[in-house]
């Protein structure tokens, strides 16, 4: 999609753009999404929250252009329509969110008790009365389509190499699990927004929107929520592989000035927070002359026949201080992803590479790429 929306983290927009929304948090939800999707066990909540609060920016500008779209054909709600017209450039993506219409009808005909072999034949035959969702899609693609590309994506069976690369990890993911952490981790993944439609409505404030979305509207929202969620770890985790340093890599210290800025305020912040550490410890103040020689003599007699306990005192502070140190290490550089990866994953993503993206318009350049379409 070539719109673009603005940036969460250039500008306060996304945190004072929610009004009831605010109080609403999916933090916890997604950080299970996350660890599904090849994050860590426990996600960092801090980069769950910039996650959502990436998503909610997006979702939000999303259903402000489908509102617009929607005035411009004359419809009171927002409907599939509007988000197919706007996801119809990316033909992947659109073939993606196809086959999920395709897949809600049929689990929605599940539910209902129809036999399997039925659904088939509705399948085969092309019968588009039961298929409400795919009804929907193909009559508005038919509409808007001249060349017949779009209408192929429907017999289209090409495998999704970015599902299939996500499955690929997921496999991996759970080679060293054990039982409680593998229940944990299909949990993990059966999660998704749909499945809070009431909390996922307050979240996006859909009751101050003039223009609504009807329901097959909001369940199409909550898949491109998702896939965001999904598109952020996936670039996140290129990120933090492209961090390690590879041993005889020339290219290896050219990372972005974003991570390098990130992480020194990040070392800086854990040095504060260890004042043991030999960075962080002030040189020692010099001590008052004594008024007595008897005094000066205790202390130094004191001092000297003393000498093992001093040494001992010595090394106990610099154990503490290496240990301190290893745990700013381990912060520092653990296996969950970190906001700087979230955040140059979208500095990336919105980052325009060619010999016309200097003409570009201010706002494509000060804007944000949607991730989902």
């Amino acid at each position: 999609m070539n719109n673009t929306a603005a940036s969460p983290m250039s500008t306060a927009t996304s945190s004072s753009g929610r009004s009831t929304g605010k109080s609403v948090s999916f933090a916890a939800e997604l950080q299970s999404m996350m660890f599904s999707l090849g994050d860590s066990r426990r996600p960092l909540h801090e980069t769950a929250v910039l996650v959502e609060d990436v998503v909610h920016t997006q979702l939000i500008n999303l259903l402000q252009q489908a509102a617009e779209v929607s005035q411009l054909r004359g419809a009171r709600v927002i409907s599939a329509e509007d988000l197919l017209f706007l996801i119809r450039k990316d033909k992947k993506k659109l073939r993606r969110l196809l086959k999920y219409m395709f897949f809600r009808d049929y689990k929605s005909k599940i539910v209902k008790g129809i036999d399997e072999d039925d659904l088939l034949e509705d399948k085969l035959s092309g019968s588009n009365n039961a298929n409400k969702r795919q009804k929907i899609a193909q009559d508005f693609l038919n509409s808007i389509d001249q060349t017949g590309e779009l209408l192929a994506m429907f017999e289209d069976d090409e495998i999704d190499e970015v599902k299939q690369e996500r499955m690929e990890r997921a496999e991996r993911q759970t080679r060293i699990m054990d039982s409680a952490q593998y229940a944990e981790f299909c949990e993990s993944r059966q999660l998704s927004f749909s499945k809070k439609a009431s909390k996922f409505r307050d979240w996006l404030d859909c009751s101050s929107l003039e223009i609504k979305p009807n329901v097959v509207a909001m369940e199409i929202l909550a898949y491109l929520a998702y896939e965001t969620v999904a598109q952020l770890v996936d670039l996140a985790l290129l990120v933090r592989q492209d961090m390690v340093t590879k041993a005889g890599d020339p290219f290896s210290h050219a990372i972005s000035a974003t991570f390098i800025q990130y992480h020194s305020s990040a070392e800086g912040s854990c040095l504060r927070s260890y004042p043991d550490s030999p960075e962080n410890t002030p040189p020692p103040t010099p001590s008052t002359p004594s008024s007595g020689s008897q005094l000066s003599g205790r202390t130094t007699s004191g001092s000297l026949g003393n000498g093992s306990a001093g040494q001992d005192s010595a090394k106990t502070k610099q154990r503490k201080r290496k240990k301190s140190t290893a745990a700013c290490g381990v912060e520092a550089h653990s296996d969950a992803i970190q906001p700087c990866h979230i955040r140059e994953a979208v500095r990336r993503y919105g980052h325009k590479i060619g010999p016309l993206s200097p003409f570009t318009s201010a706002y494509r350049r000060n804007g944000m790429a949607f991730l989902a379409c």
